[in-house]
């Protein structure tokens, strides 16, 4: 069983999205096993299903059950994942928090990528859902993908312990990625955590990047592991005073 201590093992997945959808379930499954010693464990955006515009409905079906079958598999962790998921006669990207068998927390993809289309096939959530959430005193917040370049939303989440981006950002805007998600951290004097697909097109760059900056990456791996060190936090927010 996972005691809270001052530091929070993480694990941020980089993998590629098959098209069997059952086969990214499972590699999820086993890595949730293998290591269950982390406190947090984040998925690349929609990394079950990819955006599979050809196959929306059955995307969503299958998501649907593989979202009732990861709380009952996640306890002690704390999970976070997108999924494609149907609401009312549209689609939508729900980033879900799991944690000891419950959702902690949703919310949808407010700023949809136009240059990949997902705004002809998704529905965009509502602005005042980026906000931040607690879990055993510890404060989150999660930007996806795209989000990550609104200054106004990076607002919405100011204060808060860690940042969480699920993301499938394009290879070719790789060094964006990067930037802002470092600067984010540093500017909110937190934690961010990113997890990027691994697909051929994609950017990697998942990271575990301190307030100070100091990023933990590696574009060969398939896991990056790290820990959050909230001495650090409040260590950089005493030095700089932000108010």
């Amino acid at each position: 069983m996972l005691s809270m201590p001052e530091n929070m093992e993480v694990a941020t997945l980089q993998l590629p999205s098959h098209k069997r959808y059952q086969e990214n379930l499972d590699t999820l499954l086993s890595y949730l096993k293998e290591h269950q010693d982390k406190h947090i464990v984040l998925a690349p955006e929609v990394f079950l299903t990819s955006y599979d515009y050809e196959h929306m409905a059955t995307a969503a079906k299958f998501s649907a059950k593989a979202l009732k079958l990861l709380k009952k598999e996640v306890d002690e962790q704390i999970l976070v994942l997108t999924l494609i998921l149907e609401e009312g006669d549209a689609f939508i990207n729900q980033a879900v928090v799991i944690h000891k068998h419950k959702i902690i927390h949703k919310q949808e993809k407010v700023k949809l990528f136009k240059l990949g289309d997902e705004d002809l096939y998704l529905k965009a959530g509502r602005k005042k859902k980026i906000k931040p959430f607690e879990i055993d005193g510890v404060s989150y917040a999660i930007l996806i993908c795209f989000e990550l370049r609104f200054k106004d939303l990076w607002k919405q989440v100011e204060g808060v312990d860690v940042v969480l981006v699920p993301a499938r950002w394009g290879k070719v805007r790789k060094k964006h990625l990067e930037v802002l998600s470092q600067a984010l951290a540093v500017m909110n004097q937190c934690y961010v955590v990113v997890s990027n697909s691994s697909d051929a097109d994609m950017a990697r760059s998942s990271a575990i990047i301190s307030p100070t900056g100091k990023t933990i990456m590696n574009d060969r791996a398939e896991v990056i592991e790290g820990h959050i060190d909230f001495r650090e936090i409040k260590k950089m927010r005493r030095y700089i005073v932000m108010d």
